[in-house]
């Protein structure tokens, strides 16, 4: 399988708050990332969730690049990670294990990270209703580690 960790995004803010219509808040500089740091059971380093209870199980969010119309990308669709060759939307109940070369990071998938009306304002109307069963999946990490965009052994 041919995957690669296209995107990464660590944001201390939250941007969708309030009503849709309003629009987003803006984004904090730096929240794209090349790298980032993870740690197990509590999320990455500097990102909204990190370290939040009420987030341990869905602490890392994935999606899959075939799942977003081009253009969109984490920005618009607020997962940490985007990934491109993996079925992220079919991995609810299984341990992912991704390695950009740094060793491995196990993310057990815990449920599926169902799409708001947010994405009908970030990206384009309708979008909601097509990300709908393609809305990525929320993680618990199970190990420390890095991640890395470009090329992932994926096991």
């Amino acid at each position: 399988m041919n995957a690669e960790i296209l995107q990464l995004l660590a944001s201390p803010v939250h941007r969708f708050e309030g009503r849709p219509q309003d629009g987003p808040a803006p984004a904090p500089a730096g929240e794209l990332r090349d790298s980032v740091l993870v740690r197990a059971g509590l999320g990455i380093v500097g990102d909204r969730y990190f370290g939040h209870p009420a987030h341990r199980d869905a602490s890392i969010t994935l999606i899959a690049a075939e799942s977003l119309p081009p253009g969109a990308g984490l920005a618009e669709v607020r997962r940490n990670v985007l990934l491109t060759g993996v079925p992220v939307d079919e991995l609810v109940g299984t341990v992912l294990t991704l390695d950009s070369g740094d060793g491995p990071v196990r993310l057990r998938v815990n449920r599926a990270a169902h799409p708001c009306a947010w994405m009908d304002v970030t990206i384009a109307p309708g979008a909601w209703r097509a990300l709908r069963r393609r809305g990525g999946v929320r993680c618990t990490p199970l190990d420390d580690g890095l991640l890395r965009t470009g090329p992932v052994t994926i096991s």
